[in-house]
C-alpha cells in the first residue's frame, strides 16, 4: 500500500487492482485496500482495467486477445460475450 499512498500524496491518480494483489490474510488485504481508499486511491479489478485499455471492440489489433481472456476467465461475462458473438455470427477467438 505504501508506494500507492506515496504516489497519491505526490498528486498522481492511483488505482489499485484489488484482485491482482493480496496479503497474508483476507482481512489484511481488505484493511490495506480500505487504507488506500482513505488516501483517495481508486480500487478496480482486472476486468475493468483490461476493458478500459481496450476501450471498444473496434480496436481489432487487441480485441481477439481480450475476448479470449474474457471467455476463458470471466465466468458469466465470458459466456455472455460468446453468446453475443454467436448471435452476431462473429467468430469467437480460440
Amino acid at each position: 500500500a505504501m508506494p500507492a499512498i506515496q504516489a497519491a500524496a505526490e498528486g498522481y491518480d492511483v488505482f489499485v487492482v484489488t484482485d491482482a494483489c493480496g496479503s497474508v490474510t483476507a482481512e489484511a488485504h481488505d484493511m490495506a485496500v480500505r487504507r488506500m481508499v482513505q488516501h483517495g486511491i481508486t480500487p478496480i479489478n482486472w476486468i475493468a482495467v483490461t476493458s478500459e485499455w481496450q476501450r471498444d471492440w473496434a480496436r481489432l489489433d487487441t480485441a481477439a486477445q481480450l475476448a479470449g481472456l474474457m471467455i476463458e476467465h470471466t465466468g458469466a461475462t465470458g459466456v455472455a460475450y460468446a453468446w453475443e458473438q454467436q448471435l452476431l455470427n462473429t467468430p469467437v477467438p480460440a
